[in-house]
């Protein structure tokens, strides 16, 4: 069977032939691939075609495809069983390890997605601030819970509006939108008199493509979160051990008061967390009236691979600098290629993280990103894709570097981007 059959056939059964929208390759043109599986760097597709894969699952494959110390902990857990519905010590396990990296982290509690991990976090800080307004900043993403689907409405300071369908009005009343990298926009908000309970936002941004927190910017946001008694969650669902050993905290510094994980920590499977201060997450229920749950929450074989993934991250020290070594690489490539023939194109890399926009001007905000060229971008796509390199399908996402890279591959990209924007330029 080929791709398009494959993907034709999809579309009789799932909505869009996809269980995720990006998947579906609607901004840039063309099918998906049909993915039949992946060895350490590269995917194979059902056709039997082989890609070098910067997607690596949208970030939580930090060791690769079919990492042998993982594997072997979800084949040894599973044949104990998949899931009891109760507590295992390995839930425990996975707790302190994370516990233990970052001091502002005294408890936290493990969900499936991060979905789950951000719409939670918001309800215990509601629920510990007694406050119902939150602050969330536009092209960051959080999630598709109601209370966070939402767009810019006639200024910082109104109420959004639903860009859902099925999402009511009522339950986005509270949500007010400010601008990224922008702290005269949360002031406004918060010198409105709006009751805000909780602010959110991704440090490191990777939903509008990769745009950075500016590290003033934090800094001004955790003082104004300090003097309006609101709750700061750092969404570091992409971030979280992918940016750094840390996250994002190296790069700015800010302590928050709650943090969602997600990606990395559970080694490839679905788990994510949201964690923070004791005394605000001892709000949960059974110790407190917030309440959250999940059946498959901390499930034994997810919790086995999110261990395997972060004891090989404590292991190899020099990890994050080969990634972000490499990653430096592969957009620098991108840039002499883009500027050789003409292209404008903005770069920027947080450790294993990288992302670019086609644009002559840099991106700090959402704003700037929706200016950049898309059609330009949807080209580039198609000719990567045809030259055996597997990029995000969107110019509002982030790339990846695994472990199992190396300079090879890296060249291997580059000598492709160099071919795809003659391709592109010479028609």
């Amino acid at each position: 069977m080929t791709n398009k059959e494959a993907f034709k056939q999809a579309k009789e059964f799932i909505p869009g032939g996809v269980n995720s929208p990006v998947r579906a390759f609607g901004s840039v043109g063309g099918e998906p691939l049909i993915i039949d599986h992946g060895e350490g760097a590269y995917i194979y597709d059902i056709e039997g075609r082989k890609y070098l894969d910067f997607i690596q699952s949208w970030g939580p494959l930090i060791f690769g495809h079919c990492d042998k110390d993982i594997e072997d902990a979800v084949i040894n857990s599973a044949k104990n069983g998949l899931s009891f519905g109760a507590p295992t010590l390995n839930e425990t396990v996975l707790a302190k390890m994370v516990c233990d990296k970052f001091e502002n982290i005294e408890k936290i509690r493990f969900v499936s997605s991060g979905t789950e991990a951000t719409m939670s976090a918001i309800r215990v800080a509601r629920g510990y601030t007694n406050k119902d307004g939150l602050i969330k900043f536009e092209g960051c993403y959080h999630g598709h819970s109601d209370a966070l689907l939402i767009k810019a409405g006639s200024g910082a300071t109104t109420y959004g509006n639903a860009s859902s369908g099925g999402v009511p009005q009522d339950t986005v009343k509270n949500t007010h939108l400010a601008i990224y990298n922008d702290i005269s926009s949360v002031e406004k908000i918060f010198n409105s008199g709006a009751q805000i309970g909780a602010v959110i936002i991704e440090p490191i941004a990777g939903n509008m493509g990769l745009v950075p927190a500016q590290k003033e910017f934090l800094a001004a946001l955790r003082e104004l979160c300090d003097k309006f008694g609101a709750v700061l969650i750092l969404d570091e669902v992409m971030s979280g051990f992918r940016a750094s050993e840390f996250g994002s905290l190296p790069f700015h510094g800010v302590k928050a008061d709650l943090v969602t994980f997600g990606k990395v920590i559970g080694g490839g499977l679905n788990v994510a967390a949201f964690g923070g201060k004791a005394q605000i997450m001892n709000c949960l229920s059974p110790d407190g009236a917030v309440y959250q749950a999940g059946t498959l929450s901390g499930n034994p074989v997810a919790m086995s691979a999110g261990i395997a993934a972060l004891s090989k991250i404590n292991s190899n020290k020099n990890l994050y600098a080969k990634l972000e070594n490499l990653a430096r690489k592969l957009t620098d490539g991108f840039k002499d290629a883009a500027k050789s023939v003409g292209i404008d194109i903005q770069t920027d890399v947080r450790g294993s993280m990288f992302g670019y926009f086609f644009t002559s001007k840099p991106v700090r905000n959402y704003e700037d990103a929706l200016k950049s060229d898309t059609k330009m971008f949807a080209k580039f796509h198609a000719a990567m894709l045809k030259r055996g390199v597997y990029l995000a399908p969107s110019q509002f996402e982030t790339g990846f570097i695994c472990e199992p890279m190396n300079e090879s591959d890296i060249e291997f990209a580059v000598n492709a981007a160099k071919e795809a924007f003659n391709e592109i330029k010479n028609g």
